[in-house]
């Protein structure tokens, strides 16, 4: 399955190499200085193509930067709503060790031989556990300060101002589940520590280096959400390390297939792998050995993005000028996305918009043919 799903993704790039490679054999590399060049506006000497509705048009711009750091998803507010004050409940399986002080006859000890989650009161199925002259007693749901009053003010029958305690020797029944790239992936215990997703990423035994840390998601009662390790290790925003419950599934993302494709008039046209602090577009120009300066036009740069989910278009172009030096500088801060086309044209603004038509199709087809091959992945492992 897994030779398919990389036949399936090898069989893709190709097809989006062969057409990108056609497209770049258009004529004439002049592109007019008037105002009104920006994608298709030009002077009148080459005929423009409208683009289609499914496009839409953005130059890479301060207020773009400014507006892509407005966007950082943070996490749904039910996520972000925690309890006043923190308190482990007991449920069934839990260990408990009792405690009354000057009676060691109602004390089980633990000894050298049996630790207190072997000599201790197991929650049994039904949410009780039982002790000697309290009897049976419903425990399950209760915090242990509750169990002691409760213990303490039944035995007081038998015994003159008991001196109870009641810890948690063992923590069995309420358990979260951390899966994907981490390095030992399992079920870890909520105890009466509150466990935060950092806790449990360190529980686990940390991030591999496929992990991808700004793709984390968190299964809640059915509910999906997504959440970003990056934010909380590099942006410093405490939010996205939100406190666990039980049930709770973590799942960290690999990155080993997250990649911008680099096409057009560069270097060497290839697929750049993102690395765990992402990628800009200049590093993605510069691990392809940066444009060819004789036969691309330097105003041409383009970035192919897939749009939002639930957008009333396709397809999002963003375009750079770089024939104006500062542009390197917003270059370097404009973030790309996985799946991003990176594409450096030689032809003339005008006649791109005919390029974007024709390789439309062929970015519907990478884009559903990797997710579905994302898919596939997944079931696999």
């Amino acid at each position: 399955m897994q030779a398919m799903t990389h036949s399936l993704g090898k069989l893709l790039i190709s097809a989006m190499l062969a057409t990108l490679a056609g497209c770049t054999i258009v004529p004439g590399s002049h592109i007019s200085s008037t105002p009104g060049w920006f994608l298709g506006e030009d002077d009148g000497s080459d005929d423009a193509e409208p683009l289609p509705n499914t496009v839409k048009t953005h130059a890479i711009t301060t207020r773009v930067l400014e507006e892509a750091g407005q966007e950082k998803a943070e996490p749904a507010e039910s996520l972000l709503e925690e309890p006043v004050n923190y308190d482990y409940t007991v449920g069934v399986g839990d260990v408990l060790q009792i405690t009354v002080w000057d009676h060691p006859e109602l004390t089980i000890p633990a000894g050298s031989m049996r630790s207190p989650s072997e000599s201790g009161n197991w929650v049994h199925n039904d949410g009780s556990i039982f002790y000697p002259y309290v009897g049976k007693i419903k425990v399950a749901g209760l915090r242990v300060t509750e169990i002691r009053d409760l213990i303490a003010q039944r035995i007081a029958e038998y015994i003159e101002n008991p001196q109870v305690d009641v810890t948690v020797a063992a923590f069995r029944s309420q358990k979260v589940y951390v899966t994907g790239a981490v390095k030992q992936p399992g079920a870890y215990p909520v105890t009466n520590v509150p466990l935060r997703l950092l806790d449990a990423i360190n529980a686990s035994g940390g991030l591999t280096e496929f992990s991808d840390w700004t793709d984390v998601s968190l299964t809640r009662d059915g509910q999906e959400y997504r959440l970003s390790l990056r934010a909380v290790y590099q942006d410093g925003n405490p939010a996205h390390n939100v406190l666990l419950k039980e049930g709770d599934v973590v799942h960290v993302a690999r990155n080993d297939d997250n990649k911008v494709y680099v096409m057009g008039e560069v270097q060497q046209a290839q697929p750049v792998p993102m690395t765990r602090n992402g990628l800009s577009l200049i590093e993605a120009l510069s691990a392809s050995g940066g444009y060819n300066q004789d036969v691309a036009d330097a105003s041409g740069i383009f970035v192919l993005r897939r749009a939002p989910a639930g957008s009333d278009h396709l397809v999002d172009l963003y375009q750079l000028n770089a024939k104006d030096a500062t542009a390197l500088i917003l270059a370097d801060s404009f973030q790309l996305q996985s799946r991003d086309i990176v594409y450096v044209t030689a032809a003339p603004i005008a006649r791109w918009n005919r390029v974007v038509k024709q390789i439309l199709p062929t970015f519907q087809t990478i884009y559903y043919g990797a997710l579905a091959a994302d898919r596939v992945r997944d079931l696999d492992e």
